[in-house]
């Protein structure tokens, strides 16, 4: 599973040695850095036991390791809006 914007994932020492208590973490991306196989760059927050975001952070970890807690809500499908017409009269110039 590739967290997506928006997931909060519960994040171990399975994902990473330096998780020794595990955090909830709030991902705003995943990076697009070079890593070896297995392993992201996440950006987020670590949320504290109410879920509110105490802290900004990028993390590397194991995808293997991470926990998905709660999806990110589904996006709404695009409305595309008819648009009206635009009435345009001549212009007396002069």
């Amino acid at each position: 599973m590739l967290p997506r914007s928006g997931d909060v994932l519960q994040v171990t020492r399975a994902a990473s040695v330096q998780f020794l208590r595990p955090i909830m973490f709030r991902v705003i991306r995943v990076l697009d850095w070079p890593t070896y196989d297995g392993w992201l760059w996440l950006d987020g927050y670590e949320l504290n036991a109410a879920g509110d975001a105490v802290n900004r952070r990028s993390i590397f970890v194991q995808q293997a390791g991470l926990r998905q807690l709660q999806a990110a809500p589904t996006p709404r499908p695009h409305t595309v809006r008819t648009r009206r017409p635009v009435v345009r009269t001549p212009v007396r110039v002069g």
